[in-house]
């Protein structure tokens, strides 16, 4: 079944921003590892970084929304951009001071400013070439995405980019199959209709809470507001679940090469898109 494309959500589905900041608090450090925990991590963080550098220059002024502990904010610093870090979690954001002077890359960050993506008002209008929300910020606001779709776009000047990535339905159950098949159908198929993890679909979860998108949908309330999509993408789609493989192939730095070659190619043919843990898109503002 196809969930509508503009359901209304109910209270239990609206976003809490303290338990969202609460929970990315507690995450600590391992925001910082997610992305390298495996080979597999390694090719997402790869296939979102090979967008970044295909459309950014390096005079470029960015806004990163979410930014965590700033495995992002390393890559946008190498890429020669000047960074604003904004993220809604105090924790977070005192990781990404702490780690961006271990690694070299304060020098980069402009700003870093505890900040709701729902909320920008902080933020003069036109005043970013690019705005980046990768790792599932439009995620996470679920009944507020709108709000914060508009906020993002209201920052950028005319002509910029907008990059993001929110989780996937699809990509999540083919990563996480037995965890799924675990649960009751009955809230398994209230997750794949609605979309959501929340209170209304799954009553047994405390936190992180989310919507997961079909890659159709995703383009769809992009272009709703007159942006333009330029590149959608999933995160990985071959190696996702190939892990214990993947440590011999990344040895080997020619396989792995090629493999990262074919994960990009792949990742963007139309029938891949719902088939990585994430979606990415760019978009470009008129």
């Amino acid at each position: 079944m196809q969930p509508p494309q503009n359901r209304s959500l109910d209270k239990l589905s609206s976003y809490q921003p303290a338990i969202v900041a609460k929970y990315f608090d507690e995450l600590g450090i391992r925001e910082w590892e997610r992305l390298t925990q495996t080979p597999a991590d390694e090719v997402s963080l790869a296939i979102h970084t090979h967008y970044l550098k295909e459309y950014l220059s390096n005079s470029d002024r960015v806004l990163e929304i979410g930014a965590g502990a700033g495995r992002f904010t390393q890559v946008l610093a190498n890429l020669g951009t000047k960074i604003v870090v904004a993220d809604i979690s105090s924790g977070q954001l005192e990781l990404n001071k702490s780690l961006a002077v271990e690694h070299g890359f304060e020098d980069s960050v402009e700003d870093w400013q505890q900040t709701d993506i729902c909320d920008l008002s902080g933020f003069e209008a036109e005043s970013f070439d690019v705005v980046v929300a990768y790792g599932g910020a439009f995620s996470y606001v679920l009944d507020k995405r709108d709000l914060a779709l508009q906020e993002s776009l209201r920052v950028i000047k005319p002509g910029g980019m907008l990059f993001l990535s929110v989780m996937s339905i699809w990509g999540t159950v083919h990563r996480y199959l037995d965890g799924v098949l675990a649960l009751p159908s009955a809230i398994n198929q209230k997750i794949t209709e609605s979309g959501d993890i929340s209170p209304t679909t799954f009553p047994a979860r405390q936190d992180n809470f989310m919507h997961l998108f079909r890659a159709t949908e995703l383009r769809q309330w992009l272009e709703q507001t007159g942006v333009k999509v330029v590149q959608l993408s999933a995160s990985n789609c071959l190696s996702l679940l190939w892990d214990r493989q993947l440590e011999k192939i990344k040895q080997d730095r020619e396989k792995w090469n090629e493999l990262l070659r074919m994960e990009i190619e792949a990742c963007a043919d139309e029938g891949s898109l719902n088939m990585g843990t994430h979606i990415i898109a760019v978009a470009r503002k008129p």
